[in-house]
């Protein structure tokens, strides 16, 4: 009987998690704010954790019954189609860290006020209105932070065979790519396919073809064989787009028999905290870049 006592306090945390964490996610997105800071990201995994702390059976399952909160909210995010999977493996590693900093507090508290208290359900019961409203203040504080996007420029380079003039005609259209995959796109990062342009010259459109969708981008700057700039007018992917592209550049340079390519992108961010995204956008972004770029290399060589 004990132990199906536990497990059903077990089953009651897990729920309660789960509930925090999905609830707090739909009040944080249901204005349809631009970005996700650290209110979604670690005051809302704080607060599960807290919680599951309160009602957990034992405070040493306490953390069991977190992560598999945290893991059960984000496959119904992910299936639901409310946030991509390769969002939910970034964000892991941080929301563990403010679930873990959550759960720490919720068992002192536990330990302090709950097991010593006459009636452990009222005093719970109180604590627990605590979450509530660090929810909503957090929301009311943070949105005004995230209207504001944060733009920066990613920029590669690598060396290619032949003279800028040979090079140039390999980086208006791609037929295929057939390179390896960089690591990110086994887990959701889109894959480039194909581009194709249509005319030649300032104003001339180009459509970069993905797995998941399409990017349509204007030719901004033409100055063969050495510059060619996009505009990126639409992009037509599945999900939401914290992270936005604004245009992207080509640059070729002679040195000696061989061409110094750079592909330099314009990308935005309502993303935070900054110290955490960015890295990992700039990562992503670059991977793109290296894909398209070794497979010029590979056709320059052919």
């Amino acid at each position: 009987m004990k132990g199906a006592e536990t497990l059903a306090a077990s089953l009651i945390g897990a729920a309660v998690g789960v509930t925090v964490g999905l609830v707090s996610f739909y009040f944080f997105s249901w204005r349809q704010s631009p970005g996700m800071g650290m209110g979604i990201f670690m005051l809302v995994p704080m607060s599960a954790g807290f919680a599951v702390a309160l009602v957990a059976p034992k405070p040493n399952s306490a953390a069991t019954i977190g992560v598999l909160s945290v893991v059960g909210s984000l496959v119904v995010l992910v299936a639901t189609g409310r946030e991509g999977a390769l969002c939910a493996v970034l964000a892991f590693p941080l929301i563990a860290s403010a679930l873990a900093i959550g759960l720490l507090i919720g068992i002192l508290v536990r330990k302090t006020f709950v097991a010593g208290s006459k009636n452990r359900t009222t005093t719970t019961g109180m604590f627990m209105l605590i979450v509530p409203l660090l929810i909503v203040g957090g929301q009311r504080i943070e949105t005004p932070s995230l209207l504001q996007a944060r733009a920066e420029v990613v920029q590669t380079s690598v060396e290619v065979n032949g003279q800028p003039e040979r090079v140039w005609g390999y980086i208006l259209s791609i037929d295929s790519v057939e390179v390896r995959k960089p690591m990110l796109m086994y887990v959701g990062l889109p894959i480039p396919e194909r581009c194709v342009l249509k005319g030649a010259g300032v104003g001339a459109k180009r459509t970069c073809y993905f797995n998941s969708g399409y990017i349509e981008e204007t030719v901004t700057e033409w100055n063969p064989p050495y510059r060619l700039g996009l505009s990126i007018d639409r992009t037509h992917m599945p999900g939401r787009h914290w992270l936005g592209f604004e245009s992207a550049e080509y640059r070729l340079q002679a040195q000696g028999a061989n061409t110094l390519l750079t592909r330099s992108t314009t990308v935005t961010s309502h993303l935070r905290p900054v110290w955490y995204w960015r890295p990992l956008e700039r990562l992503g972004v670059e991977s793109e870049h290296e894909y398209i770029l070794r497979d010029v290399v590979r056709r320059a060589k052919q």
